[in-house]
């Protein structure tokens, strides 16, 4: 099973990427901010391949998860792509050592970054 964890404050955004996913055979895990994605990923659910982040949200933004993410050697291993409509995305992405994706997300940038990740060729 490939998860994605999709760390998304807008929900028609979120809904919409967790649905491409999961259409698409991948098992989309919706997160409303950085704090909720973090919960995910310490409890023992499945890691995700793939972290889609968001950079501006409520209760902690995508820089502060990033951050966390980074400074736990277990979590940093997870490849992570900044999703964000900044005009300058680019260099957030560059500072936070991340891919990134421009808003609005086309439907086939998104599934060839999942599969770019997540898909294990044997």
């Amino acid at each position: 099973m490939h998860v994605v964890l999709v760390v998304e404050d807008d929900f028609d955004i979120r809904a919409t990427m967790c649905e491409a996913l999961d259409e698409s055979g991948y098992t989309a895990v919706p997160a409303a901010n950085g704090a909720e994605a973090l919960e995910y990923l310490r409890s023992d659910k499945e890691r995700p391949c793939l972290i889609l982040l968001d950079l501006m949200m409520p209760v902690m933004d995508g820089q502060t998860f990033r951050a966390e993410q980074l400074a736990d050697s277990e979590l940093s291993k997870i490849p992570t792509v900044v999703i964000s409509a900044y005009r300058d995305v680019e260099r957030y992405a560059n500072e936070l050592s991340t891919e990134f994706l421009a808003k609005p997300v086309r439907l086939e940038q998104l599934l060839e970054t999942a599969r770019k990740h997540c898909d294990v060729v044997a």
